[in-house]
């Protein structure tokens, strides 16, 4: 969660002068999502296109490119020609591929009538043995700690809810891009859920900005003192954020040097989770809109691997980044919400509470 390289829109937006399906003149043309971001070495897969655009307008080409990162060309087959497209949108299911093992930048692109190609944002597409597949890390191991949030919350014995040593003022981190005061009133639990809400206090934060009072729980600094290591599978099941601002995460923390994010999440980006590992530096931008959407419960696991972390959404593996954690990795848990500044992403937009909500926290080994 610290020195976050945040992406701020995944929309392209462009003003173009298009040969119209009705009279000629200029439309903006938005791409809304693309998939798959995984895939298995070898195995057949197609990309899914979705775009719109302001008015009605016809494009001489549209598709779906791919390329390695010394830049050679592994298009999806299967483009479409003189194609409209028009405010209700536009699906595209390419023909189907194959890719060997590696990293590639995946992007839809359109090509005007003048002949200009004109593409959209590029996402991470990795290929890696089992993305894709279906399964159930906690297989073989032993639930070694257990939170289901179903008894009222106590801080001291399990979490600490009003400082950590990730935040540079230890209950403040203004220059991490965070409007947070940190304060154990923002969490409660009810009917089996943990929920943060954050709300404007009436703070002033050292760079001017307005504090937003809101909640975080932590394993540093509690009796138990948890830590998750090498080799275990944490899982838990969170509802999305719909408002704007919200910045919410499970991740891990203790010196600077222990950072893996499980996840994080902004609304403006619906469909997307963001995956890192800041001990070995991999990430991957998941965007899967069946899957990832505000308003929406969605079950969030990853394996601490010596060789390789790996990320699964949905008991589906979606990303292994092939760094991992070493051999003697170990960090405190933490879950929460931040409100962001508005820096990498909006910030929030009225003074209405911001919720965020998880099921459970469950660490496997």
């Amino acid at each position: 969660m610290r020195l976050t390289r945040q992406i701020a829109v995944l929309a392209l937006t462009a003003l173009l002068i298009l040969g119209m399906a009705g009279p000629a003149g200029a439309a903006t043309l938005t791409q809304d999502s693309l998939t798959p971001t995984t895939a298995s070495p070898g195995s057949p897969v197609t990309a899914t296109l979705t775009v719109h655009a302001s008015s009605c307008v016809r494009v001489a080409q549209l598709g779906v490119a791919v390329r390695d990162a010394a830049g050679n060309n592994f298009d999806y087959p299967g483009s479409v020609t003189n194609v409209t497209i028009c405010p209700g949108g536009y699906k595209l299911v390419t023909g189907s591929r194959t890719f060997s093992a590696g990293t590639y930048s995946e992007f839809g692109y359109f090509q005007d009538f003048a002949g200009v190609y004109h593409n959209f944002p590029a996402l991470t597409l990795i290929v890696s043995p089992g993305s894709g597949t279906r399964g159930d890390p906690s297989a073989g191991k032993t639930l070694v700690f257990d939170e289901d949030f179903n008894s009222p919350m106590m801080f001291g014995p399990r979490w600490i809810g009003d400082r950590t040593s990730a935040y540079e003022f230890g209950n403040t981190n203004p220059n991490d891009d965070k409007l947070d005061l940190l304060s154990t009133s923002a969490v409660g639990v009810a009917n089996g859920s943990v929920t943060f809400t954050a709300t404007p206090s009436s703070t002033t934060l050292p760079n001017g900005k307005q504090a937003w009072t809101t909640g975080l729980l932590t394993t540093e600094g509690s009796q138990e003192g948890f830590q998750v290591r090498t080799g275990d599978y944490i899982e838990s099941r969170v509802l999305l954020p719909t408002g704007i601002g919200a910045w919410p995460a499970l991740w891990s923390w203790k010196t600077g040097d222990t950072e893996i994010d499980k996840f994080e999440f902004h609304p403006d980006n619906p469909n997307l989770l963001e995956l890192s590992n800041r001990i070995n530096l991999a990430s991957s931008y998941y965007t899967n809109s069946s899957a990832v959407c505000t308003n929406c419960w969605v079950k969030i696991g990853v394996v601490y691997g010596a060789g390789s972390v790996d990320w699964y959404v949905n008991d589906v593996k979606v990303f292994s980044d092939g760094k991992g954690v070493g051999s003697s990795f170990s960090s405190y848990l933490i879950l929460n919400l931040s409100i962001v500044s508005g820096v990498y992403h909006p910030a929030p937009q009225n003074s209405n509470p911001i919720t965020f909500s998880a099921d459970y926290v469950r660490v496997f080994r």
